[in-house]
């Protein structure tokens, strides 16, 4: 059903809200496990994301109020704003911090956030609520800074008030997402091409397969490390800082210095990825979907096989893909064991392929994944009209 969210702001705070900002959260199309390898990610912005309310007061505090959590508060302007617990509104909380931090000018807001993407899904929550609360105070306070400086602001308040060492590919694709169009980004350089993306005749299937991602922190680490190792081996014949900096072919004859099978199953995942990000921005650009889809589903394989960051979870999100004709291409998106898959379906067949993998998927991990439908949609901004689906 649709909620027009002035009528909940007017319930909450008694008054209207004057201005409505919405960012979006995003999956990474393709380039998983790279950004840390000095190599090129794929994100897109989706349509769903977080919804900012705001009117100013005149009593000098923040107030925060979620549809989403129970939890509401009320922190002074001035103060020393420090983390609380694990409650959802210490994202604003920091963002706030930091303008301060720099000398900012603030006043007193009523705020009232509300938001439809999946929480602990992998696609990137945290991030959206950072980045419309500082796109939000930037406009209402002309704090003058750029749409990268909101970008780097916000994962700084990640990394150090928050506490999480996330890179900043969330961040900057909520912020610079374009409709119809991915950004083939550089997290090392924060160079980036927008790549034409229209889908046509298809969308993208988001399959949440509901399993808590335990593992994902420490055998993140653990890859990291795994990187390390395989760069200093090569490093002894190859003058290069990042395994991204040699492609699959140039690799080749270099790879029996990997001594370690492990190790270098690791490093051919991340070099070859890094290939795939450039190919698929190719068939992107020329429409060709079908070649898109078959990237998609190497990329899957190779973060199955080589990487082992899978799971049956997301394998039976994918294995189930293959057997489907209106699916061009499928893969399990973000950090991996758990959270999220995308798939690549026509728009005609998206409720029977939702039936379809949901019957697959449950009968095989004995519970139920959620299954949304999405285009790519565009990054932060101002909303004239604050309407969302609950």
């Amino acid at each position: 059903m649709s909620t027009d969210l002035q009528q909940e702001y007017i319930k909450q705070y008694g008054k209207e809200a004057t201005e409505t900002f919405f960012s979006p959260g995003r999956v990474n199309l393709i380039g998983e496990h790279i950004d840390y390898n000095g190599g090129l990610v794929m994100p897109c912005a989706i349509t769903f994301g977080s919804y900012l309310l705001v009117s100013p007061n005149n009593d000098h505090v923040f107030r925060f109020k979620s549809l989403n959590f129970p939890e509401q508060a009320e922190v002074p302007l001035q103060g020393d704003h420090k983390k609380i617990g694990e409650v959802w509104y210490n994202y604003p909380v920091g963002v706030i911090a930091h303008f301060l931090n720099d000398g900012k000018s603030l006043q007193g807001l009523d705020m009232l956030f509300y938001g439809d993407i999946p929480i602990g899904s992998g696609l990137s929550s945290s991030a959206s609520i950072e980045v419309v609360t500082a796109y939000a105070l930037n406009e209402l306070f002309n704090a003058g800074y750029s749409k990268l400086d909101l970008v780097k602001l916000s994962q700084s308040v990640e990394n150090k008030f928050i506490g999480v060492n996330c890179g900043i590919m969330d961040q900057f694709a909520v912020a610079f997402g374009e409709k119809d169009k991915a950004l083939m980004l550089n997290c090392d350089t924060l160079d980036y091409q927008a790549v034409d993306s229209n889908l046509g005749d298809y969308l993208l299937a988001i399959i949440n397969t509901n399993k808590p991602r335990k593992l994902a922190e420490s055998k993140y680490n653990e890859r990291v490390q795994e990187c390390q190792t395989a760069l200093a081996s090569l490093k002894q014949e190859l003058d290069i800082n990042y395994l991204c900096d040699i492609d699959a072919g140039t690799f080749e004859p270099y790879k029996p210095l990997i001594t370690d099978a492990t190790i270098l199953a690791r490093a051919t995942h991340v070099i070859e990825e890094n290939d795939r990000v450039k190919l698929a921005a190719k068939a992107l650009s020329n429409n060709n979907l079908a070649e898109f889809g078959r990237l998609m589903y190497a990329s899957h394989q190779s973060l199955r096989e080589l990487y082992e960051v899978s799971g049956v979870e997301l394998d039976t999100v994918v294995d189930y893909s293959k057997t489907n004709p209106d699916v061009a291409g499928a893969r399990m998106t973000g950090a991996g064991f758990g959270g999220c898959a995308i798939a690549l379906v026509k728009k005609d067949a998206f409720d029977k392929f939702s039936e379809e993998v949901t019957e697959y998927y449950t009968n095989k991990i004995g519970y139920a994944p959620s299954v949304y439908a999405s285009l790519i949609g565009d990054g932060v901004g101002i909303l004239n009209d604050p309407i969302a689906t609950i």
